[in-house]
């Protein structure tokens, strides 16, 4: 079956986007163009777009790994750590740098999940 302009162009113009998107590098985008400009069937064009995902469609959302078991071990140790210091009522000042601490790399860790977000992870 025979492909006019119509069906030329939109396969050209997906090929453009997803040079674009950096899915396809020069050489490779204009052996593909120039299939696509040159076909004449339906079957010049099919196989240009097969190696590439759909159009219009979000990607996958990247996935950050969180240091989770790292802020659990550090809550272990400090909880192990202030742990003597509870029943000793009188000696209350080995406890605030931990507790410093502890405040310290929770306001950290909040701001590093603001900012995860914000960039979109």
């Amino acid at each position: 079956m025979r492909v006019g302009d119509a069906e030329r162009n939109e396969v050209a113009e997906a090929l453009s986007q997803h040079y674009s998107d950096g899915r396809l590098d020069g050489t490779e985008m204009k052996e593909r163009l120039e299939r696509a400009i040159g076909a004449k069937t339906r079957g010049d064009l099919a196989g240009l777009l097969d190696d590439l995902p759909p159009l219009g469609q979000a990607p996958a959302p990247v996935r950050r790994r969180h240091r989770a078991g790292l802020w659990l071990a550090a809550c272990a140790v400090l909880a192990f750590m202030s742990t003597p210091w509870q029943y000793a009522h009188w000696m209350w000042f080995p406890r605030v740098p931990w507790l410093f601490l502890g405040l310290v790399g929770l306001l950290l860790w909040r701001r590093s999940r603001r900012r995860s977000r914000s960039a979109g992870g």
